[in-house]
C-alpha cells in the first residue's frame, strides 16, 4: 500500500467524480490539483464581497466547474481556467437558509431547496433564468433527496409535492423544466420517488405506518403495478402485513433489479422485468460458516504504536453482536443497501446488528461474506468503476482515520489506515473518506481528508505498479508523515490569470435574474 503527501485541506475538500482533480475551498481561493501530476493546476480566486461561512462546495458532473455556496450568493467557477464565472444572488427569500444546494441534471442547471419547504428554486445558467417550484414534499437536509429524481438520459425530473394534505407528482421537461404532467399518486404519505438507471419506471413509496406499498408507473405517469408486500413469506412473516411497511428502496446499476426493505430483518428483490418479487434474503440470527460463505470477526491490537486491524475467518457457528441495550431509540429493518457495479453482489447493513455487513450474491442466491466489526459501520461504497470491491467505514474511538477494503478474492477486510500519513497520527475535525473515481486501469485508490489535510492511498500490490500519482517526495509512502504544503503554494500567476481577477472585479460575473416563475395545478 502507498501514499501520497500530504496537502493543505480545508473543511471544504472533495474530488472531482472522474478522479482526476481534487478542489479545495480556502476563505479566498479555491486551489484545484492535478492528481496525476500532483501539482496545483489552477487557482480561483474569490471576489472580495463573497466571504464566508459556506454552506455548500460541490463539484459538477462532468467534474468542470465548482459550484460554492453561501447563505447569500452561489458561485459558480471553472475548475481547470478561468473562462466561466456565474452569479446567483439571493437565491431563496431573505433571513432563510437553504437546506440543499447542488448542481442538478446538468452542469449548468443548479437546485437550491429553500427551509420549511417554501419551494425548490431551479436556475438555468445558460439562458440566465430561474423556475420556482412551491410546496416540495421533503425540504430538510436529511430527506430532501427522496423527494425529487432526474430521469437518465433524458433529465426530466419527477417532483413529489404535497398541498391541501394531498400528494402530487410533477415532470418538468430540460432544460425549460416546463410542467409536462403532473397527478396525484396512489398514495397516502407517499416517502419518495426514483427514477430506475435505464428511464422506464418511476417508482413511488408508501409511508410505513400505511403497509407496504410500492408504486410502479411509466415515464408517462400511467399506473403500471403496485407491490404490496411479500409474494409467499415464511411462517415468521405470516403476519407483515400488521408491521411497518417499505423503509427504502435502491435499483440494481443495470436496471434489472429493484431491492425493497421493510421493518424486518427481510429483504425482497423485484425483477424489473416482469416486475415480480423473485427473491427474498433473510437476515439469519445465526451464522453457520460453510463452503459458500465467509464469515470474517475483527479483532482490535491495542499496544503503544498504532492500533492493528486484523481479521479471522470463522470456523464455528457465531451470533453477530446486537444493538446495545442501552441505545436511546431500538431501531429495526434495513438501513443500508448498496448494489456494486456488476448488479451481482448486495452489500446490507440491518439496525438490529449495526456493526455487522451482510454481502449477498442474488444470482445464486445465497449469502457470500458477513463481515463482523466491534463498531458500528456508518458508510458501504461500492468501487464506481471495479466490480466487487466495498470500501467500509466504522465509527469509534478505534477508527480515527481507518476504513475498510473488502472483495471476494481477499482474506476478509483489509485495513487502511490514514493517521500515521497525518502530522498529529490523528485526524482534525471532522474527516472523510471515498473511492478516487478513476477507471478500472488504475490501481485502487482512496481519498482521504479532515480539516488541516488531505492524502490519497493506493492499494496497489508494489511500487512498481503505477501509481495514478507522481509523488517526488515522498515516493513510498511508508516513511511517516511528510510536510503539508501551504495553500500558498500555488502555480505562478499568469497573464490570464491576472486578466480574469480584473474581469470579476468590475462585476461582469454573469448575474442571473430571477424572472420566470410560476405555479402549477393538477
Amino acid at each position: 500500500m502507498l501514499f501520497s503527501k500530504n496537502v493543505k485541506s480545508s473543511a471544504h475538500c472533495l474530488p472531482s467524480p472522474d478522479g482526476r482533480y481534487i478542489a479545495t475551498l480556502f476563505p479566498t481561493l479555491i486551489n484545484v490539483r492535478s492528481v496525476q501530476s500532483w501539482e496545483p493546476i489552477h487557482v480561483v480566486r474569490l471576489p472580495q464581497d463573497f466571504i464566508g461561512p459556506f454552506l455548500s462546495f460541490q463539484w459538477s458532473p462532468s467534474s468542470r466547474l465548482l459550484l460554492v455556496a453561501s447563505f447569500d450568493q452561489l458561485r459558480v467557477f471553472s475548475a481547470l481556467d478561468g473562462n466561466y464565472h456565474a452569479t446567483i444572488r439571493n437565491p431563496v427569500a431573505p433571513h432563510l437558509k437553504p437546506t440543499y444546494i447542488d448542481f442538478g441534471a446538468s452542469d449548468t442547471e443548479i437546485c437550491v431547496m429553500a427551509s420549511f419547504g417554501l419551494k425548490l428554486a431551479v436556475f438555468d445558467l445558460n439562458s440566465s433564468k430561474a423556475i420556482e417550484i412551491g410546496s416540495p414534499k421533503f425540504s430538510s437536509s436529511t430527506a430532501v433527496r427522496r423527494g425529487f429524481s432526474f430521469r437518465p438520459q433524458s433529465n426530466h425530473l419527477a417532483l413529489l409535492t404535497r398541498t391541501a394534505g394531498k400528494d402530487m407528482i410533477s415532470i418538468h421537461a430540460f432544460p425549460s423544466r416546463e410542467l409536462q404532467r403532473s397527478w396525484a399518486p396512489d398514495t397516502i404519505d407517499a416517502q419518495g420517488l426514483l427514477w430506475s438507471p435505464d428511464g422506464r419506471w418511476l417508482v413511488v413509496w408508501e409511508s410505513p405506518a400505511l403497509g407496504h406499498k410500492v408504486v410502479f408507473y411509466t415515464p408517462d405517469g400511467n399506473l403500471f403495478k403496485i407491490w404490496s408486500g411479500p409474494v409467499n413469506p415464511t411462517h415468521e412473516e405470516k403476519d407483515f402485513a400488521l408491521g411497518a411497511g417499505v423503509k427504502t428502496v435502491q435499483f440494481s446499476p443495470d436496471a434489472r433489479l429493484l431491492a425493497i426493505s421493510d421493518h424486518s430483518r427481510s429483504l425482497s428483490i423485484v425483477d424489473m422485468a416482469s416486475t415480480m418479487e423473485v427473491l427474498r434474503l433473510q437476515h439469519p440470527n445465526n451464522l453457520v460458516p460453510k463452503g459458500t460463505l465467509q464469515i470474517w470477526q475483527e479483532r482490535i491490537g491495542i499496544s503503544h504504536g498504532p492500533i492493528m486491524h486484523t481479521f479471522i475467518r470463522a470456523s464455528q457457528a457465531i451470533s453477530p453482536p446486537p444493538r446495545p441495550q442501552e441505545a436511546a431509540e431500538q431501531l429495526s429493518g434495513c438501513a443500508t443497501i448498496a448494489f456494486d457495479l456488476s448488479s451481482n453482489l448486495i452489500a446490507t447493513r440491518i439496525e438490529e446488528f449495526p456493526s455487522t455487513v451482510w454481502i449477498w450474491d442474488v444470482q445464486a442466491a445465497v449469502l457470500r461474506a458477513v463481515l463482523l466489526f466491534h463498531g458500528s459501520v456508518s458508510t458501504l461504497s461500492w468501487h464506481p468503476h471495479v466490480r466487487e470491491t466495498l470500501l467500509i467505514r466504522c465509527e469509534g474511538d478505534h477508527y480515527n482515520s481507518v476504513v475498510f477494503v473488502w472483495d471476494p478474492l481477499s482474506e476478509g477486510p483489509q485495513s487502511v489506515d490514514f493517521s500515521q500519513q497525518l502530522s498529529g497520527f490523528k485526524a482534525v475535525g471532522k474527516w472523510h473518506a471515498s473511492w478516487l473515481g478513476l477507471d478500472a486501469s488504475t490501481p485502487l485508490s482512496i481519498f482521504y481528508s479532515d480539516t488541516q489535510n488531505y492524502v490519497l492511498a493506493s492499494l496497489a500490490d508494489s511500487d512498481r505498479e503505477s501509481l495514478p500519482w507522481i509523488n517526488p517526495r515522498n515516493p513510498q509512502g511508508g516513511d511517516g508523515p511528510s510536510r503539508a504544503e501551504s495553500p500558498l503554494e500555488l502555480v505562478p500567476a499568469t497573464e490570464d490569470e491576472a486578466d480574469e481577477e480584473d474581469a470579476l472585479q468590475t462585476g461582469d460575473d454573469g448575474d442571473i435574474v430571477m424572472k420566470d416563475t410560476y405555479g402549477y395545478k393538477r
